[in-house]
């Protein structure tokens, strides 16, 4: 039976989210952060269902056990899909979120078509490499102002017309309600039973084979 799931990350906020939405069953859920120092993997891949598998995969190689893994950005229409899988580091390696909102600001300066859309990809790995996929988006308009306190990243800018809101506008409760990683982890969510079958059946394939119990009994081990 399937006893641990691996979350790749040391996020706390991540950590709680998959927790709440997985205390039901009867898996035990651990971080990368319980297992100290691990290496770390490589996001290299060209959009966020790269990323979120090579994620997933590399720490369910290191430690031999089934891990979900999540990747996630802003995609502009009128930049051709940027900042996407640089969304983090847009305005360089060590950004801060306010660098990375400015650089966007400034990119789409006198731009008319300010449709954009967060997107959320997680991936469900073993081992041996098979993966699962959920995806989840949220589509809005960027602002040229900031507006609001709450959340991270581009949520100030980030507006959603349907709540007449930015996201840096909305209450947690809110957020999570439609934004894309709350689409993903419900769709996740909801096939968990699923997942965790087909999870059990990949880790039994993996397992090496048991030697015939008798293997020795035709070897004459008396000389």
């Amino acid at each position: 039976m399937l006893k641990i799931i691996v979350l790749a990350t040391t996020n706390k906020n991540k950590i709680k989210e998959f927790q709440n939405l997985l205390d039901k069953f009867n898996i035990e859920l651990k971080s990368i952060a319980d297992f100290g120092p691990l290496p770390e993997a490589v996001e290299d891949g060209a959009n966020f269902d790269e990323n979120a598998y090579k994620k997933a995969l590399h720490y369910a190689k290191v430690l031999g056990l089934p891990a979900i893994a999540d990747d996630s950005g802003l995609v502009v229409e009128a930049l051709h899909g940027e900042p996407g899988v640089y969304s983090a580091r847009y305005a360089g390696p060590h950004a801060t979120d306010e660098q990375n909102c400015l650089k966007l600001l400034e990119k789409l300066k006198g731009e008319k078509n300010r449709a954009a859309s967060f997107q959320c990809v997680l991936s469900v790995a073993v081992p041996s490499g098979p993966a699962l996929t959920y995806d989840g988006s949220c589509n809005g308009e960027i602002l040229d102002t900031f507006r609001g306190s709450n959340g991270f990243g581009y949520d100030p800018l980030f507006y959603y017309p349907e709540l007449g809101k930015t996201f840096a506008e909305l209450s947690i409760e809110e957020k999570n309600k439609i934004s894309h990683r709350a689409k993903a982890l419900k769709e996740f969510a909801l096939e968990f039973p699923k997942v965790c079958k087909w999870l059990e059946q990949r880790l039994e394939e993996e397992k090496p084979d048991k030697p015939d119990h008798n293997e020795f009994e035709d070897n004459d081990w008396s000389s």
